[in-house]
């Protein structure tokens, strides 16, 4: 959803900088889910964009197999906030990881935790 081609993408630009991805995000009215609102689950989709670009920016590409979702305030259209990411455990076939959302004054917004499947293990699972 967030590839630089697509043309409805969220066209997030994530740095990895300390062993963690961070990328600004000011979500515009299409995002609404209620009131003038960002919807969860847009909130819920930046969380898991932001535990997978750790994992590729970390050289482990990886996809969600579970993310566990925390919405602790409302964030309000044309809000902008950043997005952070970092992975927590990893094993020789598992990633763990977390993201967040907080506003430019440090507020929590949303945080998520999420175990992923790294790439090649994934594939071979399919098989």
């Amino acid at each position: 959803m967030c590839g630089p081609e697509n043309p409805i993408g969220l066209k997030l630009q994530f740095a990895h900088i300390d062993n963690k991805v961070r990328a600004e995000f000011n979500p515009s009215k299409k995002y609404q889910g209620y009131m003038d609102i960002v919807h969860g689950g847009i909130l819920s989709t930046v969380l898991d964009e932001a535990m997978v670009k750790i994992a590729i920016a970390e050289g482990m590409p990886a996809v969600t197999a579970q993310m566990d979702l925390r919405l602790k305030k409302p964030l309000h259209i044309n809000q902008p906030v950043i997005i952070e990411a970092e992975i927590t455990g990893r094993t020789r076939k598992i990633l763990k990881s977390k993201a967040w959302i907080i506003t430019k004054d440090g507020t929590l917004i949303a945080e998520a935790s999420g175990t992923l499947i790294k790439l090649e293990s994934a594939v071979m699972q399919i098989k």
